[in-house]
């Protein structure tokens, strides 16, 4: 599965993973074709910098806005604020929305944060290719897939 994920949503992601840290940030993603065009953040009910819950509520309002959008969700994200961007034992066990890119951001190197895309088929995280647009030109850039190094 490929994304392609709109500068301004990856700025606004990274954004929110900065403001919550140490605590994890999570929320869905949204667009047409593989293209991200939506971000929405969403409450961390466990307030917890190594695990994250969505409140269903605001899952369920956030699905159903992107829907009278003609949009629909492509990806489930959460930040890592200090590990690196794999999917934990407990991320794969809480997934649970078939055909979605679920995408980790970690903040673990300071300056550097690391995206990360996986697709989960059958309990095995598999790698997705994840597409940022430059930001200063029209090249895009090809972000790393699968786990870190």
């Amino acid at each position: 599965m490929k994304l392609t994920i709109e500068r301004n949503v990856y700025d606004a992601l990274l954004a929110a993973a900065r403001r919550a840290a140490p605590l994890e940030a999570c929320g869905l993603l949204g667009g047409c074709q593989g293209r991200v065009s939506r971000f929405r953040e969403l409450t961390n009910a466990d307030a917890s910098g190594e695990h994250y819950r969505m409140l269903p509520e605001e899952q369920f309002a956030a699905v159903k806005e992107l829907r009278a959008g003609g949009l629909e969700m492509l990806a489930i994200w959460h930040s890592h604020p200090a590990t690196p961007a794999r999917m934990s034992p407990e991320d794969l066990r809480l997934a649970y929305t078939p055909e979605v890119v679920y995408l980790i951001l970690s903040l673990a190197e300071p300056g550097q944060p690391d995206l990360r895309g996986y697709v989960v088929e059958a309990g095995r995280p598999l790698p997705a290719s994840i597409v940022l647009p430059a930001p200063d030109s029209a090249r895009q850039a090809h972000l790393t897939e699968g786990e870190p190094t």
